[in-house]
């Protein structure tokens, strides 16, 4: 034991901990999904392959070896999602962009979602941050609109032919609405959550984009981000909520730049 550590140099550190980091990531991009029971179902048949070598089990070893020669090309089919979400993860710029949310453009989406969520209108509203949508703004109604209250809540009016669906914010602006979401297929969802409210789960698990949900239920109004959800229930939790995430974050600029200044100054 002591002549492997005397042996390892400072590269085999950090070969080490990027591996580390890696497998840490994965875990947690595949928590509470469908991917981890895949991936067990995966590892049964693995061990299943080798009891079946040391048996003599020529048949069933046959069968399962056939089946894992093409592991790899399986695993990009079951997890072409997975794969895809942290493809988008990597991809990210890691300097700062700006988000283009001035606070007279969070104020009128708060008055519309409070408003709806009073009177039992259901939402979506999507705000798109780094990541681009325009798969979603395809599926939906062009508008490139100011963005108002008034406007806000009148698409979403159970009369109006572009309620099913979501409204997605692009630099401050009503790009479209009545756009299609992809739904999550997370098996842990509360179950009193609805299909709009998997609608944003699915869209936050695939883009960084954040996502407003009004509940014509239960009237709540609730923040779906990085598959998350956060439930408010009243109009300052809302308005601190956004705030914290668009208007009062560090002026120094990029995160990697704040960890720097962090570092030196500790």
């Amino acid at each position: 034991m002591l002549d492997v550590l005397t042996s390892m140099r400072w590269l085999d550190i950090i070969d080490i901990l990027i591996v580390s980091y890696i497998i840490y990531r994965i875990i947690l991009l595949i928590r509470g999904t469908r991917a981890v029971q895949m991936l067990l179902g995966i590892a049964v048949i693995t061990v299943i392959y080798f009891i079946s070598n040391k048996l003599d089990l020529l048949t069933l070893h046959w069968l399962l070896q056939t089946f894992l020669s093409s592991i790899l090309l399986i695993i990009i089919i079951v997890f072409q999602r997975d794969i895809r979400r942290a493809l988008t993860q990597v991809g990210k710029t890691p300097f700062h962009k700006t988000l283009d949310m001035a606070v007279h453009d969070l104020n009128e989406i708060i008055k519309a979602a409070t408003y709806m969520a009073k009177r039992r209108i259901g939402a979506l509203i999507i705000i798109e941050r780094e990541t681009g949508l325009r798969d979603y703004v395809e599926t939906g109604f062009h508008l490139d609109a100011r963005l108002l209250n008034e406007l806000l809540i009148a698409i979403f009016l159970p009369s109006s032919p572009m309620h099913d669906g979501g409204v997605i914010i692009h630099k401050g602006r009503i790009h479209s609405a009545g756009c299609l979401l992809p739904l999550s297929q997370n098996p842990a969802i509360d179950k009193r959550y609805g299909t709009r409210h998997r609608a944003a789960l699915g869209l936050s698990e695939e883009t960084d984009a954040l996502v407003i949900v009004v509940s014509e239920e239960t009237q709540e109004i609730s923040l779906v981000k990085h598959g998350e959800i956060t439930t408010l229930h009243d109009e300052e939790s809302l308005t601190s909520a956004l705030h914290a995430i668009f208007i009062n974050q560090p002026a120094s600029g990029p995160a990697w730049k704040n960890w720097l200044n962090t570092s030196k100054n500790s």
